[in-house]
């Protein structure tokens, strides 16, 4: 790739003047936003769908869809709500298409599980990974609306605001979402904690 001169300039913008930047035809501005969100709006879909292909392809998708929206974007709320809206409904289009097939989620959900200490046994480590077995399966249980509501809330870190923006849920829908999702999995896994 050839050194752009503009380079530099455009890492030094924020998210909106670079979508105006886009909207008037320069691609690196394009390149900026995939290099600052990519791992974002991967790692979001991953979460939702369990599969890296698949997360892979919604995140190439979504940042298509920015840059045939830019000349329609308005920053009414932040670029990355934005992002995540199209991400979400990307991944929901995905579960539909796919026919509500069963879905396999990542290792790195198994933050309800207590971490072993670097001097476990062999056999504490053996129960780890099956405390985090459990967690992913039960997780991968929840019905999508509170699965993608448990992500966006327990992995990103995200506010229920944050979250009534992405989805387009209302308060009292994101709040049940949460309720139900953490209540099932306190149910689901109470044995699972209380094990030694």
């Amino acid at each position: 790739m050839a050194f752009d001169p503009d380079w530099p300039a455009l890492q030094g913008l924020d998210d909106a003047a670079l979508m105006a930047r886009l909207a008037g035809g320069d691609r690196g501005a394009l390149a900026v936003l995939v290099r600052r969100h990519q791992q974002k709006a991967l790692t979001l879909a991953y979460r939702f769908l369990g599969r890296w292909d698949a997360a892979e392809d919604v995140a190439q998708d979504a940042f298509l869809r920015v840059f045939e929206a830019a000349p329609r974007y308005r920053p009414a709320a932040e670029f990355t709500t934005w992002l995540y809206r199209i991400v979400a409904n990307l991944c929901w289009d995905r579960r539909r298409q796919r026919a509500r097939a069963p879905v396999q989620l990542p290792d790195d959900l198994h933050e309800f599980a207590t971490q072993p200490s670097a001097d476990s046994a062999p056999d504490a480590s053996l129960a780890q990974a099956e405390r985090r077995a459990h967690i992913r399966a039960a997780v991968a249980r929840l019905p999508d609306r509170q699965r993608l509501a448990l992500v966006l809330h327990r992995y990103d870190g995200l506010s229920h605001r944050q979250i009534m923006d992405i989805t387009g849920w209302s308060a009292g829908a994101v709040e049940s979402c949460l309720v139900r999702a953490y209540e099932r999995l306190r149910h689901e896994l109470a044995g699972l904690m209380e094990e030694p």
